[in-house]
């Protein structure tokens, strides 16, 4: 009968640590964080009890909680120091005052205060070696202390607030960690609420802001809205990452190519250049790393469905591809596509080039309120002049034209 009531037990002591795992297991799942950071608050909330219950002030205790047993063992930790690092002041006796030290003294400008030797804290190098032979200043000696299972109430409160404060911060931690080093990514959200003209975004683990200057102008925003956004700034916050998001940023395009074109996720083809004005019109200049390989078939796709994708994504934002040269002359004429370009005039030390267009084609080349050329400029990081130029058959006939009227008005004089 002994054998069987151990054997229970065994078994129900077998139980409570496989529960102790999964709880473990469960709270790094849940929360995304290390097991080793939830050793590492059970440990500090252990620690924090112990002092409260069997503990002095100024003591630096430390737990060391074993995962498989689910005990933990306690050790009191003291610095080894000297005169050079602790300021040693001699114990007053009753009825006598204690002489003035540095510690008591008014501050000297400029002056580096030593801290008081305090014994629960602190070892002399003398003391120290007799604990652990060949101890030198700086090292910290752990010294065991008395194991206790019971704990009041007061240290079991602290020790539960220790684990939700450890556990908050280290999951503020992980998010922080996990956006941080997805910035500059696309990130699929949906629409949480809307606050003036702030957007709040729910990416799945934490909520981003869509604020007013990044949003693209004329979109309407409405709650449960499923859509992409650019990962713009991630900061560390007292409440969780502070996540700016953006649907204005000209990185968006690379990114959304990169989600749609193969070859440019692979590397085959490179976007060179972008220029962009949300909502309206973006430039692409593409090149191809591979001979072959057609840049701009590449990005636009069989009849055109790759991006036709990214212009659906971003509402009907119109689109150019066109073919990066290193000729800075066929590149600008490209870039002031869909206009047809005679000549370009380019000044490479001023990096200004005069573009002569057909005048039929001039305010085609300019755009409507001078997008084209703007964007053209952007994009080919030139300052773009353009003039209009009358095709030289036309010319010749207008100049004929002006010498027969002239030679009328001559005979009738």
């Amino acid at each position: 009968m002994a054998k069987k009531k151990t054997s229970v037990a065994e078994d129900a002591q077998s139980s409570r640590l496989g529960d102790f795992g999964s709880a473990i297991t469960q709270i790094c799942e849940e929360k995304g964080i290390s097991k080793e950071k939830v050793i590492e608050t059970i440990e500090a909330a252990l620690a924090a009890a112990y002092k409260k219950d069997y503990g002095k002030k100024g003591q630096n205790i430390k737990a060391v909680f074993d995962e498989k047993t689910g005990s933990a063992k306690f050790f009191l930790l003291k610095e080894v120091v000297d005169e050079t690092t602790r300021e040693f002041v001699e114990e007053k006796e009753e009825g006598e005052e204690a002489p003035t030290t540095r510690m008591e003294a008014e501050p000297v400008e400029g002056e580096e205060r030593l801290l008081r030797y305090n014994p629960e804290r602190d070892l002399t190098v003398e003391d120290a070696n007799k604990l652990e032979s060949g101890a030198k200043v700086g090292d910290v000696i752990e010294i065991g202390l008395e194991q206790h299972q019971d704990y009041g109430r007061v240290a079991a409160q602290t020790a539960k607030q220790v684990i939700i404060q450890r556990i908050r911060e280290a999951e503020r931690d992980s998010r922080f960690e996990e956006y941080k080093n997805r910035e500059g990514e696309i990130i699929a959200g949906v629409v949480q609420r809307v606050e003036g003209r702030n957007v709040f975004i729910d990416l799945g683990k934490s909520v981003g802001v869509l604020f007013p200057s990044e949003q693209v102008p004329g979109e309407n925003y409405r709650v449960g809205q499923r859509l992409k956004v650019y990962l713009a700034k991630v900061e560390a916050g007292s409440k969780g990452p502070g996540i700016t998001l953006s649907r204005i940023h000209g990185e968006m395009i690379r990114r959304l190519f990169e989600l749609e074109v193969p070859e440019i996720f692979a590397g085959t083809v490179e976007i060179k250049s972008i220029a962009r004005e949300a909502g309206e019109r973006t430039k692409l200049a593409v090149a191809s790393s591979e001979a072959g390989i057609d840049p701009i078939g590449s990005c636009v796709g069989q009849k055109g469905t790759r991006v036709q994708a990214v212009i659906d994504e971003l509402g009907g934002e119109k689109i150019d591809i066109i073919l990066w040269n290193e000729d800075i002359a066929k590149f600008i004429a490209a870039a002031l596509s869909p206009a047809k370009v005679l000549k370009v005039d380019a000044n490479e030390d001023l990096k200004e080039a005069t573009v002569s267009v057909p005048d039929d084609q001039l305010s085609l080349a300019i755009g409507k309120k001078g997008q084209n050329v703007r964007l053209a400029a952007k994009l080919t990081g030139w300052k773009i002049d353009i003039l209009g130029v009358k095709p030289a058959g036309e010319t010749a006939a207008e100049d004929e034209a002006e010498n027969v009227s002239d030679g009328d008005v001559a005979d009738e004089k």
